[in-house]
């Protein structure tokens, strides 16, 4: 049996994306209340049950945010120009190792939009 894991965190960052034109309102500072959802994908342990502990994918995915939380994004080597799009794999590269299975990490930066990475 096959099963998706999907754990959401919450953290606000501030961060400005300097590659944009001049006149483009995210080049300026702003922030988000960012919403980040883990997916991992795997077998159903037949004797535990489940495919993994959800403690462990919170604890891997925690050390990371809390890095980050309440923070200017370009401040963080790796995060200079803080799209969605890097942020997701940001993560992913900060917590692979740790969560077997990881297969998809989700950036809400507003109700309405989001970015799903998948790695590479």
């Amino acid at each position: 049996m096959q099963a998706e894991l999907i754990t959401t965190f919450r953290f606000d960052a501030a961060h400005a994306l300097p590659n944009l034109p001049p006149d483009h309102k995210c080049r300026r500072m702003h922030g988000h209340s960012y919403r980040v959802d883990i997916h991992i994908t795997g077998p159903v342990d037949e004797r535990l049950g489940w495919v993994m502990d959800f403690t462990q994918i919170k604890r891997a995915v925690q050390a990371v945010l809390d890095r980050i939380d309440h923070r200017c994004l370009n401040e963080i080597p790796g995060l200079e120009n803080s799209t969605s799009e890097i942020l997701a794999k940001y993560l992913w590269d900060r917590i692979a190792q740790e969560i077997p299975g990881l297969s998809a990490v989700t950036i809400w930066e507003s109700e309405t939009s989001r970015c799903v990475y998948r790695g590479t």
